[in-house]
């Protein structure tokens, strides 16, 4: 074995190994505090608070006893816990944010998502400093079962959170095992192979485990996850009373009748709200509280509305028109009231339950929202105009151009609304982005179904610092009476709500309504003819029922109809639409994708640029390191770095004075001979191994010129010309089996 390898695998690269194990392990959980606060905040403070653990970690290890530095940490967390009790709600109230804090933490360790705290970023900071300290600390001082316990510990944390996902757990388990397993060969003493195969299966560990398909298990939930093909439907990812709303590929959808609701007028059947984007989807965070017999009405003038609902499939969601205030029947006795004012169901709602709502629907004009006012609650505004970080800046800007003629939230949201329906296609079929969701869609699809309208138009809004938030639920469904509507799972949908001080929240819905309709439509009439069972009710298999036209007042038209009513024929606002996508197609540098509205041009505030090529993640980055390494550790341990080597070393000459390159000509002559015979002894002159093989003529003269040159020093340029030229057609002639033999690069002069 080779000097070479040998010292590849000495205590100092068997350490390295062992620390670069450590650091792999607090990339896994750092790396979802890093997701946390780019989607609540932070990211510059947590990079700082890391950098700076990390430094004293490093220089405490050389003169820091071992157990005062458990001590150390837990005064860093402290700290960071305290930074947390003072940023929560009540922070001047310590008892009850202490109770605040407690309460976050027992629900974290029950599965609560990190992004679901409402101050998750300073959660995210005040935690990051003591386990990356620590895991440090300890892996510096080769105490490596305990750093890999401290770094286990707390990626185990958001295992129990769900944050860290199936990746980010396997990349952290390899972690650890390395820690482990490349301290215990710098501890004990290991061989070149150990090394290089603890690489190789730990990387192996991390390149095969996505290529491995896995069912997760589960209760089944009461929404179908398809509607009859193999992709899931809109109303299992928007729909199952979950606290988070992925936003999903293709999609289909489910014509089963869902529930019947009766009321003097229809309605969006509210099921859910989410104020948190997290850029691949949406979070609800606060906690949810029982219902008390009551909730508070809307700010303004409102009107009631009464619903009877019946359920008509087994469902773990209770739709309410909003703003609910009052709840009533059998699911009212243990119901719930989600931080966002949603009413949720303590159990799953089975066939024939029926409970009652009592609404205030927010009366409303158009002209009264154009004039409201923006002084916006305390931390309203902070929490409903929340994006991530990583947002692309050019969302801001393709927003800011598009509603620069609007003069209130209002006209903006109007604005941003008949943009969206105009200027992107309504479909089912699509694949989901690897980038932020409203990015992509403003900038690289063309088509996409109501989720990704709805995500698109409130991060718009929120770009331009207007509350908004994404809303899932039920759009009125079929009309079979006066008074009662059928509604089935393909009539799920999400919407937006934009914040009015004097009004309340009011429903935007950007996804264009025929489009939708006529899709739900014909996967109604396709059910109805393959006779699907539960796609109707015994009112439900006719025509709509349609009443006769009645002339209603335009406050009413306004407050009635929501978001896609009042400035439908609003020549001046149309007007203003068509300059601004006019201005925009002038001013924005990026090609907008077929199907859209607005034509890609020279800017004329910007250079003209080359489209933005897609960045890898750092998942993904991470991913091409580790399998990197294996790769290299696997060449290394089949002996591929050698005979890469070897054959460049083969081909190549150096150039230099005759008696270097006779010598040179000598070494690959050797090398060539020790495959096809074996290699030459300690202490076996050159001429002795020539005749010990039985080498032919060629090497014998080179061998001879070879003598010359190493005990003579006297050779001239030919002789050197002949002994590189006699030794190229050996080499051609010959197919080393290179790793046959190893031999030392490093042979020294004695062994000649």
């Amino acid at each position: 074995m080779s000097t070479v390898r040998r010292s590849w695998v000495g205590d100092g690269s068997r350490r390295a190994l062992a620390l670069g194990a450590a650091a792999l392990l607090m990339a896994s959980y750092l790396s979802v505090l890093g997701h946390v606060t780019d989607v609540a905040g932070g990211t510059d403070r947590l990079t700082l608070f890391v950098a700076g653990s990390l430094l004293a970690a490093t220089l405490l290890a050389r003169f820091l006893p071992a157990f005062l530095a458990p001590v150390l940490a837990a005064g860093l967390l402290t700290v960071g816990l305290w930074s947390y009790v003072q940023a929560v709600p009540n922070g001047e109230l310590l008892l009850q944010s202490f109770d605040v804090v407690r309460a976050d933490v027992t629900a974290l360790l029950t599965g609560l998502s990190i992004l679901r705290i409402a101050e998750a970023g300073v959660w995210a900071v005040g935690f990051a400093p003591a386990p990356t300290f620590l895991t440090w600390y300890l892996a510096l001082r080769r105490r490596y079962v305990a750093s890999a316990l401290v770094g286990g510990v707390a990626l185990s944390f958001f295992v129990l959170t769900g944050d860290a996902g199936p990746v980010v757990v396997l990349v952290g388990a390899v972690g650890a095992a390395g820690v482990i397993g490349f301290g215990d060969l710098e501890r004990h003493g290991g061989s070149v192979g150990q090394a290089e195969t603890l690489v190789v299966v730990l990387a192996a560990m991390v390149v095969l485990a996505p290529l491995v398909s896995v069912v997760p298990g589960g209760a089944a939930d009461p929404l179908e996850s398809s509607g009859g093909g193999g992709t899931e439907s809109i109303e299992a990812g928007l729909l199952a009373g979950d606290d988070e709303v992925s936003v999903q590929g293709s999609i289909s959808l489910s014509p089963k009748v869902r529930f019947t609701v009766e009321s003097s007028r229809g309605d969006y059947w509210r099921v859910a709200s989410y104020d948190r984007y997290t850029g691949q989807g949406w979070v609800r965070t606060g906690d949810d509280r029982p219902y008390n017999g009551s909730l508070a009405g809307p700010p303004g003038d409102a009107t009631r509305l009464t619903q009877n609902y019946t359920v008509e499939t087994p469902l773990s969601i209770m739709p309410a028109a909003w703003k609910p205030t009052g709840l009533s029947g059998a699911p009212a006795e243990n119901a719930r009231v989600s931080a966002l004012d949603g009413l949720q169901p303590g159990g799953r709602l089975d066939n024939g339950t029926t409970y009652t709502v009592e609404s205030q629907r927010p009366n409303w004009t158009a002209d009264e929202l154009r004039a409201a006012e923006q002084d916006y609650p305390e931390g309203l505004r902070s929490r409903y105009t929340q994006l991530p970080e990583s947002t692309p800046e050019r969302v801001t800007r393709r927003t800011d151009r598009l509603t620069a003629n609007a003069e209130s939230p209002y006209e903006t949201a109007r604005t941003i609304e008949r943009w969206l329906e105009g200027s992107k296609n309504y479909s089912l079929n699509v694949s989901r982005p690897d980038g932020t969701i409203a990015d992509s869609y403003l900038f690289e699809m063309s088509a996409g179904y109501c989720t990704y309208y709805a995500t698109t138009m409130a991060t718009m809004l929120r770009t331009q610092g207007i509350p908004a938030r994404f809303v899932t639920g039920y759009t009125p469904g079929q009309r079979v009476s006066p008074d009662e509507r059928v509604v089935r799972g393909l009539d799920s949908h999400a919407w937006v709500e934009v914040y009015f001080p004097e009004t309340g929240w009011v429903r935007f819905d950007p996804t264009p309504a025929g489009p939708r309709s006529a899709v739900e439509r014909s996967n109604l009439e396709n059910a109805r003819a393959g006779n699907e069972s539960n796609v109707d009710t015994n009112r439900s298999a006719g025509d709509e029922w349609t009443p006769t036209p009645e002339p209603t007042s335009a406050d009413e038209s306004d407050g009635a109809t929501g978001a896609n009513a009042s400035e439908s024929a609003d020549a001046r606002g149309v007007e203003r639409l068509a300059e601004q996508e006019g201005a925009e197609a002038t001013n924005d540098s990026t090609t907008t994708p077929a199907g859209g509205s607005s034509a890609g041009g020279s800017p004329a505030d910007e250079s003209p640029s080359l489209p933005e090529l897609p960045s890898p993640s750092r998942e993904q980055v991470a991913f091409a390191l580790v399998a990197l390494a294996g790769l290299v550790a696997g060449a290394r341990r089949l002996g591929l770095d050698e005979r890469c080597y070897r054959a460049l070393w083969l081909r190549y000459w150096p150039s230099g004075s005759p008696t270097a390159t006779v010598e040179g000509a000598f070494e690959r002559l050797e090398y060539l001979l020790a495959d096809e015979h074996r290699p030459r002894r300690n202490g076996e002159t050159p001429r002795e191994y020539l005749a010990a093989i039985g080498a032919d003529e060629r090497a014998r003269r080179v061998g001879e010129i070879f003598e010359r040159a190493h005990y003579g020093g006297t050779v001239s340029e030919a002789d050197a010309d002949e002994a590189r030229a006699l030794v190229e057609r050996l080499r051609a002639e010959r197919t080393p089996v290179i790793g046959r033999f190893r031999r030392s690069r490093e042979r020294g002069p004695d062994s000649i």
